[in-house]
């Protein structure tokens, strides 16, 4: 079965790497595609020849980023907070949270999830990550009834994709928790409807799937949150650099307490146009059936773990079976991926082809 994505857009022209690389990387780093490139250069040099003249605009600007990435996952601008990354956001979210809360994560989370939990004076559990992940988070529940639950919604070294809509029905079971997930390794992949979703906060950098370079993030916080979680974070930025306001702070703004940069923001709403003008429902068809593709070729030559090959559904990461003479292997034949865990991680996005899966089989069974 041969498969690659149809768009009028020249992949290769637009992604210049993947025309010299198998590209399978992007689980650690995005491209950034051509026509942003272009894009950050007409925004520098026009805050080159303008300087503040430039600058006086840029809230407005801020306010359309923030609607493209409303837009982008069904919710209100006045729910989306602008960070440099996402470990940024969620130290800023812990430090508001009150000493002694009950969090639960995911062993072997991104550290940029459970390190901060770690270090700071939580009552921390943990459930094992395996491929009953679902039934191991309900009997946790049930058992320490968590006021925080913190997850990737993809897990960065397996891959492992967490129900959604299994993670919908514990929501309305325990509606108190605070549901607080990492969309870094799954947003760009998939469309999100935040609104509709089980998680009270969503944050990710944007390197990664979204294709939007380094130096931007973001959270998207519901209304309720404000009640149990109050960051101590506060700048100028934070009051719309109005004096008056000091005492009148929102929780947007406490997550927004300094400049905002509308070259790596501007990047983000690029970026966000961009994958809109391909189609978020294309993106996401096509991928979900490179993913079962992938997943049914890998398991037929022995390479995936029980963690990833029992199950149903998969992201389109995937960690296989393999040392570091492999992944020396794969790159002396220009096919770029990382070594994670235990394995070799891989993973596909809508510039990848069958080809590409082709390429690195064929090495595999060299």
């Amino acid at each position: 079965m041969s498969i690659s994505f149809a768009s009028s857009i020249n992949f290769t022209e637009e992604f210049p790497v993947i025309g010299h690389y198998t590209y399978l990387n992007t689980a650690s780093s995005g491209l950034l595609p051509k026509q942003l490139v272009k894009w950050r250069q007409q925004h520098d040099q026009d805050f080159l020849k303008e300087g503040s003249l430039f600058r006086d605009s840029h809230k407005f600007h801020i306010w359309e980023i923030k609607e493209d990435v409303a837009r982008f996952f069904q919710t209100s601008k006045e729910r989306v907070a602008l960070v440099p990354n996402f470990s940024f956001g969620m130290n800023m979210l812990l430090e508001g949270l009150p000493k002694g809360s009950k969090v639960l994560l995911i062993q072997g989370d991104y550290p940029s999830i459970n390190w901060p939990v770690e270090f700071r004076d939580f009552e921390v559990a943990s459930v094992t990550l395996d491929e009953h992940l679902e039934e191991h988070l309900s009997e946790a529940f049930e058992k320490y009834q968590p006021h925080v639950f913190l997850c990737s919604i993809v897990q960065y070294i397996s891959g492992v994709l967490l129900d959604l809509e299994f993670l919908k029905s514990l929501k309305q079971q325990y509606p108190e928790t605070l549901f607080v997930g990492d969309g870094t390794q799954y947003f760009g992949t998939a469309r999100f409807n935040f609104e509709a979703s089980a998680f009270d906060v969503v944050g990710a950098s944007t390197y990664k799937w979204l294709l939007a370079g380094y130096g931007n993030g973001f959270f998207l916080v519901k209304p309720s949150v404000a009640k149990k979680v109050f960051p101590k974070t506060i700048g100028f930025n934070s009051a719309d650099a109005v004096y008056g306001k000091k005492d009148d702070i929102n929780f947007i703004g406490r997550m927004e307490p300094g400049h905002q940069d509308t070259l790596n923001y501007g990047t983000l709403g690029q970026a966000i146009r961009f994958l809109e003008a391909i189609g978020m429902e294309r993106i996401e068809t096509y991928l979900s059936d490179f993913s079962k593709m992938a997943h049914r070729r890998f398991l037929e030559l022995g390479l995936l773990e029980p963690l990833i090959a029992n199950r149903k559904k998969h992201s389109t990461i995937f960690n296989i079976k393999g040392d570091a003479a492999l992944f020396q292997k794969l790159k002396d034949s220009n096919i770029l991926t990382s070594q994670r865990g235990k394995g070799i991680r891989v993973g596909f996005h809508f510039y990848n082809t069958s080809r590409d899966l082709d390429q690195m089989i064929q090495i595999l069974g060299n």
